[in-house]
C-alpha cells in the first residue's frame, strides 16, 4: 500500500530478517541508538500511528515520545504542552505481560488504547468488512501467507511439552493448531 513502515524487533536476527525481504526502517530496541533511530525515521515518514505486539514494558511509551520528538522537530513555535499532532499507539498483543510503562515525555496530544479486530469489524460495517475479506482472500498466497513451523492436532495439544512449545512466543515458531 505504499505506507512507509518503521518496523522495531528485539535482537539482530530479526533485522536481518526484515531487511531480507525488503523492511526500510527496521530497528533493534534492544541496542543503545534505539530511541535516536526511531525518531529518525519516524521524523522521515511522518508516521503517528503505531502497533505495539509487545504490550507490556516501555515500548508503547518510547513509541509515543518518539514521535513527539519527531513532531516537535516540525513546529515553528513553542508549546508548554508540546506539539498539537496527534499521536496513538494501539497495543494488539501480549509478548509482556507485565504493566505498560509511560514515561510522560510525549506532551498532551496522545492516545493509548487496545486494539481487537473482531470489536474493529464490527463497528465498521458490513461494506468495509467485506472490502477486507476480499482483500485477504485475493491475497491468501502473499500478503496474508503464513508460515507454520509445526502442524499438530488437538491431541497433541495436550502434550505439556507441545503446548510449551507453542507458548514460547518466538519469531518463525508459529503452530497450526489441527482439529
Amino acid at each position: 500500500d505504499n505506507i512507509p513502515l518503521v518496523n522495531i524487533v528485539r535482537n539482530a536476527e530479526q533485522v536481518a530478517l526484515l531487511k531480507s525481504i525488503g523492511a526500510k526502517y527496521v530497528l533493534d530496541s534492544s541496542q543503545e541508538s534505539f530511541m535516536e533511530g526511531l525518531v529518525g525515521a519516524l521524523s522521515e515518514t511522518g508516521a503517528m500511528l503505531g502497533f505495539d505486539a509487545i504490550g507490556g514494558g516501555k515500548l508503547a511509551g518510547q513509541i509515543l515520545a518518539a514521535m513527539e520528538q519527531a513532531a516537535v522537530k516540525r513546529m515553528t513555535s513553542y508549546s508548554r504542552y508540546g506539539s498539537d499532532a496527534a499521536k496513538q499507539v494501539y497495543i494488539y498483543g501480549g509478548l509482556d505481560l507485565g504493566p505498560t510503562v509511560l514515561n510522560r515525555s510525549f506532551g498532551l496530544t496522545w492516545s493509548l488504547s487496545g486494539f481487537l479486530l473482531t470489536p474493529f469489524l464490527a463497528k465498521a460495517g458490513p461494506e468495509v468488512m467485506g472490502r477486507m475479506r476480499k482483500r485477504v482472500v485475493d491475497e491468501l498466497t502473499t500478503t496474508f501467507k503464513s508460515h507454520y513451523s509445526q502442524r499438530v492436532s488437538l491431541a497433541q495439544v495436550l502434550d505439556p511439552a507441545t503446548l510449551q512449545a507453542i507458548n514460547a512466543k518466538r519469531t518463525g515458531e508459529k503452530y497450526l493448531i489441527q482439529p
